[in-house]
């Protein structure tokens, strides 16, 4: 059995990871587990290059405090100025013992009412449940979830880019560049 420690206790971000891995591998058997580590970075990141390293952050301190699994992974959400208002989207990295993968999710465009919030330095979860009239949503479907009205959940927003980020471990024949 191959161990995944996501760097979150949030079920949706281990939900994202574990059906990741099952995708890419489902010959294999995976169990994930999650444990709370900070990400070092704002707690709304703002940009890629933030956001990024909010991921890497995670995934390394997991590391450090599980050595013995096969693979860390750390899940950051940010948000940035788009050229049509603010997006949002989330940055994933994967770490191995000699090989590591990251990928970006897809962005999406933020409503003016949840951007305001933003703005002026409330996070993202916390301005979708007052803009919404939720509570906790970035446990459940989180904000593309709000957005879609459910077609896509916060786990399968993640789970793409999971995947994506395993692709230097499904190819190890070729050299990818490594996030830091």
């Amino acid at each position: 059995m191959t161990t995944i420690i996501v760097a979150s206790a949030n079920p949706v971000k281990i939900r994202a990871a574990l059906g990741g891995f099952q995708r890419m591998w489902p010959e294999q058997t995976f169990v994930a587990d999650g444990v709370s580590i900070p990400s070092g970075v704002s707690d709304q990141p703002m940009g890629d290059d933030e956001t990024l390293r909010g991921a890497y952050q995670r995934a390394a301190g997991a590391r450090e405090a599980r050595p013995n699994a096969s693979y860390w992974v750390g899940i950051e959400g940010g948000c940035a100025e788009g050229a049509g208002g603010m997006e949002t989207f989330a940055w994933v990295v994967v770490l191995g013992h000699a090989t590591s993968g990251h990928s970006r999710t897809g962005m999406f465009m933020l409503p003016d009412e949840v951007a305001e919030l933003v703005r002026g330095g409330m996070e993202l979860g916390h301005a979708d449940d007052a803009v919404f009239g939720r509570s906790n949503s970035k446990q459940e479907d989180g904000s593309v979830g709000l957005m879609t009205g459910g077609v896509i959940d916060r786990a399968a927003y993640y789970e793409h880019a999971v995947v994506l980020a395993l692709i230097p471990f499904r190819q190890p024949q070729l050299h990818f560049p490594a996030a830091f």
